[in-house]
């Protein structure tokens, strides 16, 4: 038996040397019915220990995932015999599989940290794709090892293994082999009873609570709209924005901002499309239309379609797209209008709202992502750099994206990150006519 356990001391090590592509010639493995079972079992005990320390060493076993390891063995065997077939060497059969397998400790060991550097590289799906060529090269490399590289028939290897994995990750069904115990879960606020109804007052509240334009006076009123609960910085920014517009623009009293957020369910109504709709249709009756401004700002994650994120758990709720933003606007009869959106892609609201009446900023180009949506932010990049730093040096909100544009760009140079290239667009009669006010916003 200690012979043995040599052979899987051999088999391990080789199987090392493989996976880090270090040199290693055929008869480095140890190749008998015994010394492959015993690499087997191992690998299996591996696997086990893998996944309980991936869950804390909490849980237990599950024996359902047995079948699921003993179908990869099946596979493997498969694999091996399609590779000897085409090069003619049945008698290698053994030795390919043992080569196939020999490495599953530190592929295993390799898996504990993708999602470290999931986390380090904020691309878990590139992780999982370095992941995956590793594990096809380390394949191709053990029918290379076992059996030459003559052609076509290292090609139709290379096909093999290449299948192998494909029905591994694509076809077997995913199981985790150690089953966290369950826990009891707490209920989404918004089921409760008192939540539920809280939240249809402050809709009506906020509604009711926007008051009527003086005539003669030019005013400027306010639309908040954070729809994705998924992140505090929204949050966090929002309430800032609606701050600074009630203390510095005078929107006190004429403001109403809707945020989606499980902390905030008794402080905000939720930001849905629907309830965007009603703001907005109630703050066009509360301004006098050839006088009054419209602030709108927008804050959420981007999708390249330019569609806003909507994330308020236990609800479904729809995103919000520029056409049917433009379509709201269009409706509610609001003329003149500064439009701020700060998300990914964010550029493909301009076309669907610009009008000469309007101005429209965007935090990136259509087909340009933004930054600063990590957790603890207090700000996105672009939701600082124009609200925090170039409105407290200027009252005009062209100046504002100019210096904004500014910062960010340095920002993302210093950080080596690909430009969002913020995008404005200015109508030529409201800057006609924010010009003749000094492009400042005055309170009253």
């Amino acid at each position: 038996m200690k012979l043995h356990l040599v052979a899987l001391y051999r088999n391990l090590l080789a199987g090392a040397r493989l996976a880090l592509f270090m040199r290693l010639r055929a008869f480095d493995y140890r190749v008998s019915p015994l010394d492959y079972s015993l690499l087997l079992v191992f690998n299996f005990a591996l696997w086990v220990a893998a996944a309980a320390i991936r869950a804390n060493l909490e849980g237990e076993f599950d024996p359902a995932a047995l079948p699921i390891y003993l179908a990869s063995i099946s596979l493997v065997l498969a694999t091996a015999m399609l590779v000897v077939l085409a090069f003619g060497a049945r008698e290698r059969l053994l030795l390919v599989a043992t080569a196939l397998t020999a490495s599953d400790a530190v592929i295993e060991i390799g898996g504990l940290a993708l999602p470290w550097l999931a986390a380090l590289t904020g691309w878990p799906r590139l992780a999982l794709l370095a992941l995956l060529t590793w594990m096809w090269l380390i394949s191709v490399r053990a029918v290379v090892v076992c059996m030459g590289t003559r052609r076509p028939d290292v090609l139709k290897g290379a096909l093999a293994v290449t299948a192998m994995l494909a029905v591994s990750f694509f076809v077997f069904p995913r199981t985790d082999v150690w089953q966290l115990p369950p826990q009891d879960e707490e209920p989404d606020a918004l089921t409760q009873e008192r939540t539920f109804h809280v939240q249809g007052q402050l809709i009506e509240r906020a509604l009711a609570d926007v008051t009527k334009g003086r005539e003669g006076v030019r005013e400027t009123y306010f639309v908040g709209f954070a729809p994705d609960a998924s992140q505090d910085v929204f949050l966090k920014e929002m309430r800032f924005v609606k701050k600074l517009f009630d203390e510095r623009f005078g929107t006190a009293g004429r403001s109403i901002a809707l945020v989606s957020s499980q902390d905030a369910l008794e402080e905000f109504p939720i930001a849905s499309v629907t309830n965007l709709a009603r703001a907005l249709e109630r703050t066009a009756q509360a301004m006098n239309g050839d006088e009054d401004t419209l602030v709108l700002f927008l804050s959420a994650h981007g999708y390249p379609d330019h569609r806003l994120s909507a994330v308020q758990p236990p609800l479904e709720l729809a995103s919000l797209t520029p056409t049917a933003l433009a379509r709201m606007l269009h409706e509610a009869g609001i003329k003149w209008r500064v439009i701020v959106v700060s998300a990914c892609y964010s550029g493909g609201f301009i076309e669907p709202l610009k009008d000469a009446n309007s101005i429209v900023i965007a935090a990136a180009a259509p087909e340009r992502t933004s930054f600063g949506c990590e957790p603890g932010r207090d700000f996105t990049y672009f939701g600082q750099a124009y609200f925090r730093d170039a409105l407290a040096q200027t009252r005009s909100f062209t100046r504002a994206f100019e210096l904004a544009s500014d910062i960010v760009a340095r920002q993302e140079t210093a950080e080596g990150l690909e430009p969002s290239r913020p995008q404005m667009w200015v109508g030529a009669a409201l800057a006609e006519r924010l010009k003749k006010a000094a492009d400042t916003p005055q309170k009253e």
